[in-house]
Parts: structure tokens; sequence; C-alpha cells
């Protein structure tokens, strides 16, 4: 039976629960993070981790037709890996466990199109096993990513055999290396060797991913827990809501008037907390190239990049690719070196850090909040933060500033705030800051606020 756009939504989401605001009948309530969802927004940072026969054959996108005994790094260590997200300020690592070329990088007793036919490791390697142990060594949570298109599967396109082969590689992903944190999806939808498309069973996919691994959350374009920025520029949508319509973009490879529109800027009036991810890649292309190894993002576009994504509501996955050897290579390493050192003394010194706050409510959707810094100081960043765990509110806000009894002049003005909105404006000397919470779409709450000197 086929499913009408809204009627998919409204059933994944009643089968799925997790993230789905209930309404009791006398007083509606915001949407609310789950714990999961919570700790997903709190990491800040994760790394992805492209890697596979493209990585051999200097291609993005496999076609499927490889020879296994390409793959074969000759010095892999994802303890490496690990160390040097961890060093860069990652609380978690994404690896493609299987790209759109189907290639496993664990021994799949489904298919011959894995590491147990190439020469690395005898044929006896297992490298998401490698990845999860270093992970864990290292502190930091694990997450993967299963294709859904693959372009080696015979049986994709048969779109019953097809499901079924793909939940039993999930399942050997999700049931042998412990807890997983993420369990990344896109709707990558082509034609597959027999030139048929497939017709993905997404319910059935969501729902053994709650019953195998109930703490990890799903990101796919359409949730059901993480949604897609829009982009893969690096940049979260201004304003970005953490709440969305579900049937705005109901399953993943969704198209449509409004798709993008909705996962770059979510919904104010949405009935489930679906915050997005933005993904971008360090480099131009998302597995390693050599030719690439000279057009590694500098640090001031990192920098960027995390304004538009981490400050603007979201989380940031960087794509960080290792090479034909197994390991990130220097350069990337050391920009992510020192992204963390510029970020670390950027935010180094909070002005506002111990100032008491007066907070007063000035309207049913309005407020206003006064510091002074005991002071003159010269700021150029400020950091907005709402307590996410009760939900997300506010729609527009301004930033003011006043040396000593001096006329306030405005520094900054934006919309949403949620779990960190960070802007930069143009430096001013100030001693007394106001933030002013100018619309909403709940009674706002007390906001958390930094001031910083900026570069």
């Amino acid at each position: 039976m086929t499913l009408t756009r809204r009627a998919f939504a409204t059933t994944m989401a009643t089968a799925l629960g997790g993230s789905v605001v209930r309404l009791p009948r006398a007083q509606p309530s915001r949407p609310r993070p789950s714990p999961s969802q919570l700790v997903w927004q709190r990491d800040e940072l994760a790394l992805f981790l492209h890697f596979g026969v493209n990585t051999f054959t200097d291609h993005e996108w496999g076609d499927g037709r490889e020879d296994p005994t390409v793959f074969n790094p000759t010095a892999l260590d994802a303890r490496q890996w690990a160390r040097a997200g961890r060093a860069a300020g990652a609380r978690a690592l994404i690896l493609t466990a299987k790209h759109h070329d189907g290639f496993c990088l664990w021994p799949s007793r489904l298919t011959t199109h894995s590491v147990a036919r190439s020469p690395w490791r005898g044929g006896a390697g297992d490298v998401v096993r490698e990845f999860t142990d270093a992970c864990r060594r290292e502190g930091l949570r694990a997450g993967l990513y299963l294709s859904p298109w693959d372009r080696n599967a015979p049986v994709y396109g048969d779109s019953p055999r097809y499901n079924d082969f793909y939940c039993e590689q999930l399942t050997e992903l999700l049931t042998r290396y412990g807890p997983i944190a993420e369990v990344w999806f896109d709707g990558a939808n082509g034609e597959g060797p027999n030139g048929r498309r497939q017709e993905y069973d997404w319910l059935r996919v969501f729902g053994l991913v709650r019953r195998l691994q109930p703490h990890a959350v799903m990101f796919s374009d359409a949730g059901p827990d993480v949604r897609w920025c829009g982009n893969e520029a690096g940049a979260a949508g201004d304003p970005n809501w953490s709440t969305m319509d579900p049937a705005a973009v109901a399953y993943p490879g969704a198209s449509g008037d409004g798709v993008i529109t909705a996962l770059q800027h979510g919904d104010p009036h949405g009935s489930v907390w679906r915050p997005a991810e933005t993904d971008t890649s360090i480099r131009p292309g998302w597995f390693h190239h050599p030719g690439e190894d000279q057009r590694v993002k500098p640090v001031d576009q990192l920098t960027d990049i995390w304004f538009t994504s981490v400050g603007r509501n979201s989380k940031l996955l960087l794509n960080v690719p290792p090479t034909r050897e197994g390991v990130l290579h220097a350069t990337d390493v050391a920009r992510l070196a020192d992204l963390r050192a510029r970020l670390t003394a950027l935010f180094a010194e909070d002005f506002a850090d111990g100032r008491p706050v007066q907070w007063r409510v000035t309207g049913t959707h309005s407020a206003a909040a006064e510091l002074d810094l005991g002071r003159t100081v010269t700021v150029g960043v400020s950091r907005l933060e709402e307590e996410v765990g009760r939900g997300q509110c506010v729609a527009r806000y301004a930033i003011r500033g006043a040396q000593d009894a001096g006329e306030w002049r405005d520094l900054a003005r934006g919309t949403t705030v949620g779990y960190r909105k960070l802007d930069r404006f143009e430096p001013a000397t100030v001693r007394r800051v106001r933030v002013e919470v100018q619309d909403a779409v709940a009674p706002p709450r007390r906001l958390r606020i930094g001031l910083y000197r900026g570069s």
C-alpha cells in the first residue's frame, strides 16, 4: 500500500515515538528533545570519515564493480583517527561502513564485496571493529553510515528482497559492535544492477534501529531524530528551528516545493523535535584524493563554518577522510588542531561570566536581560543559549551595549537562538549590555549570555 506524504510522516512519527510531542488537551506543550537528542546536540562537533574502495580508485562515487583487492591500506590506524578527533574537540566519529558502491568495511555474510575479499589483514580485517574499539579507547561515541543505495547488490531494485538484505546488513552493524551513538542515512536512490529503482522500507529500517540501538539518534534529511541542514556548504539556516512539521520532508530523499526551505529553517510551530546537522568536508571532496592535499580548508574558513553551524543552533559534522595508508593526512590533522586553538583563544575570556543578570518579562512573548560587566571592555562576539531541554522559544532578538550611562547602541540582531547562537559584530566598547527578546513562540525563559573580545 502506498501512503500519502502526510500519512507516511504521521505513521512514522507514531511508530517511532521518542521525539514526538504529546499534546495534552488543556495546555499544548512545545516539543522537547529526547535525552539522546540532547546528548547529540551537546557534542557540537563530530568527524565524518569517508573511507573505502573510492579511496583507492580516486573516485567520489564507485560503481560497485571494483575489485575488492584494491582495498589495502598499508598502515591503518583507527586510534590515530580518534586521537585527532578528540584533540580537535570532537566528541563523536561517524564511519562510512558502506558507501553507494556497496563495498563493506566489515566482513558481511551477505556479500563478497567487502574487506573479507581484500588482501588487507590477510582478508581477516574488520575496519568497523577497529574503528569502534578506537572510539571507545579515546572516550568518543561511534556512529555508522550505511548507504541505502547499493550499486553492487544484485537484488537492489527488487524492493522486498533488497529491503531484507539491507535490514540484515544493518542488523550486523547494530549487534556486533556495542553501543552506536548515531546511525546515518541518506536518501540516495539510483538504478540498480538490474536496471530497476528501489523502494525503501523506511518504517522498517527506523523501527529496527529503535529496537537494536534504542539510544542511538538517526540522521537523514527526513529524520526521524536529526535532519539534514539542506546543503553541504557548512551553513545551517537562519532562522533555524529545531522543531519541524514531519510532513514537510516525509521520507529520506523526498523532493518537491519547500523541502530545502523546511530543512534549512525548520518550523516554529512544528510538532516534532528534529534539529539540523550541518555536514561539510574539510576538503573539496568527501573521499581522500592526493590531488586535493593542497586544498584543505584554511582555519579562517573553518572558523566561519563553526559560526554558521554550531553558532546557528546546529551540530557540525566535519568530514576528514583517511588516506590510502589508512591514516588522516598530516595537513588535515594540523588544520583540526589549528581550529581548536583558534576557538579556544576566541572564547577564552567571557566578560559576562559571573556577572549578575537582571531578567524581566516585558510582554506575553518578550523579555529583556541587562548586565553590568563591572568594567569597560571591547566586545565583538556574543553567545546566546536557551535551555533547549525545555524546548525552543526565541524568534527575534536584539543585543545592545552602552558605556556607563551613555546611550544604547545596537550590537547585533537575530532570529532563532536554540542551543546556541553566535554573533560577530563590529567591536564596540561597552560596560552595560542589554539582550531583548522581541518575539517568541512561547513565554521566553532566561537566556545564558556570553560576551567575548573577538578577533
